[in-house]
């Protein structure tokens, strides 16, 4: 049981030999005034650091970096070799930060370039830092106690980073040799102990340092495996910022850690306060933060970092910082990071002003789109996290209906079928086992697999691409003739199946054909059962090959494919019938608009006619020197003469409704007399007057004396 790794142990041994006093030749300019030099003072040499120095330097900001994001269970243990190991530190968690480092380094001071080169070496230091291995961490002793009887399935793991100025290739592999037989001798030792720990692998690091300018010595090799408890890798660098970055290069290796830069930071010039400039700043962290970026495969690469790292860094840009952090984000993630650069202005800016409880929400970079806010930078307890935010829908909300289509454009997905579907295909416990007809072992998964592939080979997903799964009658035969192998009743029923279509298209039965994107009735009858057919043949063929009754199914339904001269005939006939019935339809429907519209022109006459008449007759009678005008029948009966009836013109439906219920109302009641009697609608009163006064009435309605 793998409990701690290599990471968990690692062991810094730095040669304090003379030869370590000497210079690494990179200059580094001391005086800076170069503009503002009064004339006739000398300016200053520039100074060049030690291999020594820079050995110290390089190895402090690998343990600043795992310090900043690992401050538990990841320990450092720091040895100085010349004539004899020097260790500065222990496993205790008090020892692991780096004041207790600087300063037993303080205490140790440079190489002394006068001493007996002869007296020191770096091999007091590899044999140090192998016994240092075989002891027990805090941690480990903590897991052993837990585990009481299996306390040997703790891991005992660790690595070792050697810096040393090595003579030839031949002396690295004497280094080697020198880990591997001392690891053999102190695990036999550890394995009587109840205070020391087998090491179980061992990862030597060895880093050949040399001033910048001269040759290298010794080549660099890759990881390789000397025995099965060492591996060994050999790194030839030159001394100065080259050493520090192949230092960055080998934590961010050893934890795991990848490469953000934050983009587009807005800071003020210190000596324009007005003014602003954008800086860039970048982040180690454990790589878990990309995580998203890998799934999705859009990387947001920016190209190499700063100090050149191995990886590439992944590019993020700065938005409005946030007044207060009270703000609950959907957070997946939070991981410590740590500067790259610490002691630049940008990376002092940043990091104080997170430390006073402010919040950075960090923006993919895209060229368009709205932006896509991924991670926020903030501190918790005075440390610095880097929080991944939910970029995609959140595992809190309803997920989104198959209904509701992709962007709004398919809609009519096969949703039943799809969870009979996946019903059908579970993956159940498969206990007993079985074998192929070859006698072999039949594996449960790629059976699954097997069964998944021939369910798939035919399956439409929109209800408007297939025909036959929309189809009742063909159900028999899509289930069967997706199996491995078919019965003589599966055949029996395949083939019922096909005959039962074709007795449908003798009948010419619809068929469940989608007219969604059409314009018309659809296609005919006889091209709704080819591409039923068509479609029947390609499920039916995707099978074939299973077995020699799949190719007896096909075969009865090519059988019925191929028609008859005279069933050819009979449907020519057909579409000739139903094309003449469609025009003689069309015909008469252009023949009853035609009439209904000359009908409704008649009558549209014959009612301006009787208007004129009317008002011409009302004319006359008013004129008092025109004789009286014929009697005429009421204008009421015109409403009642069948033409009108009749006549299929565009009358309203209020003259319709008044017609009706005033020719039910007349039937209802005996009419007046004075009406029946009446003359152009008008009657006549007290007649009896008249005639006791002599007075008689002429037939065109006028009294004369007698």
């Amino acid at each position: 049981m793998k409990i701690f790794s290599e990471s968990h142990k690692t062991v810094f041994v730095v040669d304090h030999c003379p030869y370590m006093a000497e210079s690494c030749r990179q200059h580094v300019e001391f005086d800076m005034l170069v503009k503002n030099r009064t004339q006739g003072i000398i300016p200053l040499a520039p100074i060049s650091k030690s291999l020594w120095t820079c050995s110290v330097e390089s190895s402090m900001e690998y343990c600043r970096i795992m310090y900043d994001i690992f401050p538990f269970k990841k320990l450092v243990n720091f040895i100085v070799s010349d004539s004899g190991a020097h260790v500065l530190n222990s496993w205790t968690q008090e020892d692991q930060n780096l004041q207790e480092l600087m300063a037993a380094l303080a205490a140790v001071g440079p190489p002394n370039p006068r001493a007996d080169p002869e007296c020191c070496s770096i091999l007091h230091g590899l044999v140090a830092a192998v016994e240092t291995l075989c002891k027990i961490t805090e941690y480990q002793h903590e897991a052993r106690t837990l585990l009481m009887e299996n306390a040997e399935r703790v891991g005992n793991r660790g690595r070792i980073i050697c810096i040393t100025n090595a003579k030839s290739d031949s002396h690295v592999r004497m280094l080697e040799d020198c880990v591997q037989e001392t690891i053999h001798e102190h695990n036999k030792l550890a394995a009587n102990s109840d205070h020391l720990m087998q090491i179980q692998k061992c990862e030597l690091v060895l880093i050949h340092t040399y001033p910048v300018g001269e040759d290298s010595l010794v080549s660099d090799r890759s990881k390789k495996e000397l025995s099965p408890v060492l591996t060994s890798e050999v790194h030839s660098v030159r001394a100065g910022r080259h050493l520090a970055t192949k230092l960055n290069i080998l934590v961010q290796q050893h934890f795991d850690l990848a490469s953000t830069t934050i983009t587009n930071i807005p800071m003020k010039e210190e000596q324009h306060a007005n003014t602003s400039a954008n800086y860039d700043v970048e982040l180690l962290h454990h790589k878990d933060a990309h995580v998203d970026f890998l799934k999705s495969g859009d990387s947001h690469l920016g190209g190499g970092s700063r100090e050149g790292s191995f990886k590439e860094t992944i590019t993020l840009k700065w938005c409005t910082p946030r007044t207060n952090n009270i703000e609950l984000h959907y957070c997946t993630g939070a991981y410590r990071i740590s500067p790259v650069d610490v002691n630049s202005r940008p990376s002092s800016c940043l990091t104080n002003f997170l430390l006073n409880g402010r919040s950075v929400l960090l923006e993919q970079p895209r060229k368009s789109g709205s932006k896509v806010i991924s991670h926020m930078l903030s501190s918790h307890g005075g440390e610095i996290f880097l929080h991944v935010l939910s970029s995609s829908r959140s595992i809190l909300e309803d997920p989104p209906s198959i209904s509701e289509g992709c962007g709004g454009r398919v809609t009519d997905y096969r949703i039943t079928d799809f969870g009979e579907f996946m019903r059908e295909n579970r993956l159940t416990p498969f206990l007993d086992p079985r074998y192929k007809i070859d006698g072999s072992l039949e594996v449960p998964l790629e059976r699954a697999k097997d069964q998944l592939e021939k369910h798939t080979r035919y399956w439409p997903m929109i209800i408007s691409q297939t025909t036959i799964f929309n189809m009742q009658a063909v159900v028999p035969l899509a289930s069967v003739i997706v199996k491995e192998s078919l019965t003589e009743e599966d055949v029996l029923n395949c083939q019922k199946t096909i005959y039962n279509l074709v007795d449908m298209e003798r009948k010419n039965d619809p068929l469940p054909i989608s007219t969604v994107g059409t314009r018309g009735k659809g296609p005919k009858r006889d091209e709704q059962y080819r591409i039923m057919w068509n479609e029947l043949e390609t499920l039916v063929r995707a099978h074939i090959n299973n077995s020699e009754k799949h190719q007896r199914v096909l075969e009865c339904l090519m059988a019925c494919r191929s028609k008859p001269p005279e069933e050819e005939e009979r449907k020519k006939r057909g579409r000739k019938r139903e094309d003449k019935e469609d025009k003689s339809e069309k015909a008469v429907k252009d023949y009853e608009q035609e009439k209904s519209w000359q009908d409704s022109e008649r009558l549209k006459g014959i009612l301006e006619r009787g208007k004129e008449e009317l008002a011409e007759a009302e004319i006359i009678k008013d004129s008092p020197d025109s004789p009286e005008p014929p009697n005429k029948k009421p204008l009421v009966e015109m409403d009642e003469t069948p033409q009108v009836e009749k006549s299929k013109g565009p009358v309203s439906l209020l003259s319709l409704w008044s017609n009706r219920i005033n020719t039910a109302n007349s039937r209802k009641h005996q009419e007046f007399a004075g009406r029946l009697n009446s003359v152009n609608n008008r009657a006549e009163l007290y007649q009896h007057l008249k005639e006791e006064n002599g007075m008689e009435t002429t037939e065109n309605g006028k009294a004369s004396r007698q």
